[in-house]
């Protein structure tokens, strides 16, 4: 039930880059992700008022700027630079990074079903992202990295706050505090070019209104809120294999919203990549039926 769980936020996220592409495709990534996370920071305040106390302040700081505000930035610029399904399916490497962090910073150990599917999952990534098969904007590609490493230290942080803090003090103000850094650093960089942030504020129309609330409400306080929670009663990588849900909204949206389309041979390992995800998950529920049986 916990994997199915995981997957709503993913979906969720998944639709971040078509819904980026088709309603603000020209907005800058710093302005997007300070529209992103302070409303829905504020919303979930208001919802229900939680204050952190002395030490807290600076374990959150550091979260925010890691977890919201490096990742927002980033995940924008992957939303403005490479294909909707591309993104997903990038973010499809997440548990591959995160078992690599668990061996190196904790000493665990993976299981090996996870092990072999991550390096089959490594295996289909190289052949999907290959320059000679697809030609992807080398800035996005880094981004995506940069975002799949803030997700992994992220993730393990908000793991470990929650220990010793409520999980939705610990989720409100990470998206307060990331949220109004974003802005911060957005004024600045306004002040020095201002020519884009004038064109978005001067062009705002309905498309652009809804796409927001959709990232800022579903994306964010939803997505966010299922995420924190769920990260205090399953594993890290456990969750981040729930990301199926991710590339399947990201080719679905690209498909339905921008009109993305690929070839039989990419689709083909989009599927595999989906699969490998998804089978550990698969057999280790399979195994534990049979224990319990």
């Amino acid at each position: 039930m916990a994997i199915l769980l995981a997957m709503i936020p993913a979906f969720f996220w998944g639709t971040t880059y078509a819904v980026t592409q088709f309603s603000v495709p020209d907005w800058p990534p710093l302005m997007l992700g300070a529209l992103r996370a302070l409303p829905a920071g504020l919303l979930l305040l208001l919802l229900k008022p939680t204050w952190p106390q002395g030490k807290q302040w600076h374990q959150l700081l550091l979260l925010g700027s890691v977890n919201i505000s490096a990742f927002f930035a980033l995940i924008f610029v992957v939303a403005l630079t490479l294909p909707s399904a591309i993104s997903g399916i990038g973010m499809m490497s997440v548990p591959v990074f995160a078992m690599l962090f668990q061996i190196v910073v904790y000493r665990h150990k993976p299981q090996m079903t996870q092990l072999i599917c991550g390096l089959i999952l490594i295996a289909l990534a190289c052949l999907l992202f290959n320059p000679s098969q697809i030609e992807l904007n080398p800035i996005g590609l880094l981004a995506l990295f940069a975002a799949i490493f803030c997700i992994i230290l992220g993730s393990d942080a908000t793991k470990r706050l929650g220990v010793s803090m409520h999980w939705w003090q610990v989720l409100t103000w990470q998206l307060i505090i990331g949220g109004a850094l974003l802005a911060i650093i957005a004024m600045v960089h306004a002040a020095f070019q201002p020519q884009q942030y004038i064109a978005a504020i001067n062009q705002v129309n309905l498309r652009n209104i809804s796409g927001l609330l959709w990232i800022a409400v579903l994306n964010t306080a939803l997505g966010y809120g299922m995420y924190v929670w769920l990260l205090q009663h399953m594993s890290v990588v456990d969750f981040t294999f729930g990301g199926i849900a991710n590339p399947i909204a990201g080719i679905l949206l690209g498909v339905l919203l921008v009109g993305e389309s690929y070839s039989l041979w990419q689709y083909s390992l989009m599927a595999g990549m989906i699969l490998m995800s998804l089978l550990p998950q698969i057999i280790i529920s399979i195994n534990k039926q049979r224990q319990i049986n």
